[in-house]
């Protein structure tokens, strides 16, 4: 296949080494000349993986046009507050053919949709093949690396789910298909928030009983707020669920994690969150869920008390206080 992926950061660069070692034609379309000229000159996207050689036959362009040639699939693989600007500068490219696919994660940031619902929304007036989310546990430092890892093609058309599960499995990445988006978007979204608490305990000094409980807690929260907008509880049990929320709460590699061993080490979000609002996920996911959480009346504690850290000034000394401090009840998932 001819594909074009949208976004020339980490992940986008690993999944398009996936496709290319699965023997496609692919082609990274990005903003940064420094980042596609490495790409075409020296095999590298040497800003996020300093040690690595991709495939050589991966090529990069700064020139939309380019992508007319290159559209079988689209993956779109960029922040959420620019997906606007890619679904656009992609759309004069998409036909009937064409297959959409997904792996931005988190929330529009101007409508607080997921973000399946901004590309229907994009793409409305125009016929394309349909469209499916790749979603999952994975650090794209171990993808590129072709380090053993398992995630999901997410789509209400289990068809098409089927056949992304087929362009994108190889000896080194395995999908599995869902169909339920609402879940795994919300899940992803959502683990982003509570891998931000986990990096607060590990920068206060507790230990992996604490991280234990607020994983356990924080998936109960996913399920809760979940379900209640119509995803289904089984999926918060796997890989865009619990999975995810493991690999994120635990791992030095996940900048949302990073953020919060920072707030935690300061006992402050003042200083920790300069420049990173636009960078880090969960920081938008937060402010999204909990004012959501809030109007809708679902109790979402972790999520509120990370809130109040990063959005009004608390100290996550005080709020992990808080939290143990609670009224005590018996346990429900």
């Amino acid at each position: 296949m001819r594909i074009s992926v949208i976004g020339s950061g980490s992940w986008g660069t690993a999944l398009a080494q996936v496709l290319a070692d699965n023997g496609n034609d692919v082609l990274i379309y990005g903003v940064v000349a420094e980042e596609i000229n490495d790409i075409n000159e020296n095999h590298r996207n040497s800003k996020f993986f300093p040690n690595v050689n991709l495939n050589s036959s991966l090529r990069a362009t700064l020139n939309s046009e380019d992508l007319k040639e290159y559209n079988e699939l689209i993956l779109v693989v960029v922040p959420t507050q620019f997906i606007e600007s890619a679904l656009l500068a992609v759309k004069p490219y998409v036909t009937e053919e064409t297959v959409v696919v997904n792996a931005a994660k988190g929330f529009d940031w101007n409508t607080n949709k997921r973000i399946s619902e901004t590309i229907r929304d994009f793409y409305s007036d125009i016929d394309y093949k349909g469209l499916c989310s790749i979603i999952g546990p994975s650090h794209a430092e171990e993808v590129v690396e072709r380090k053993l890892t398992a995630i999901c093609a997410v789509s209400t058309d289990n068809a098409l789910a089927e056949r992304v599960q087929r362009i994108f499995s190889n000896n080194y990445l395995r999908l599995y298909v869902s169909n339920d988006e609402i879940g795994a978007e919300y899940g992803v979204a959502i683990k982003n928030v509570i891998a931000i608490a986990s990096g607060i305990l590990e920068g206060q000094g507790y230990g992996d009983n604490a991280k234990a409980a607020l994983i356990t807690r924080g998936l109960r929260e996913m399920v809760e707020y979940g379900v209640s907008l119509g995803a289904s509880k089984d999926t918060f049990f796997g890989l865009t669920g619990v999975g995810d929320l493991i690999v994120t709460c635990f791992s030095p590699l996940s900048r949302n994690y990073q953020l919060g061993l920072t707030i935690g080490k300061l006992n402050s979000a003042s200083h920790a969150m300069d420049g990173k609002s636009t960078t880090v996920e969960g920081v938008h996911s937060c402010k999204s869920v909990h004012e959501d959480a809030v109007a809708r009346g679902i109790e979402m504690p972790i999520v509120d008390s990370v809130y109040r850290v990063l959005f009004e000034g608390a100290e996550p000394k005080t709020e992990i206080q808080h939290l143990m401090s609670r009224a005590l009840k018996a346990e429900k998932m």
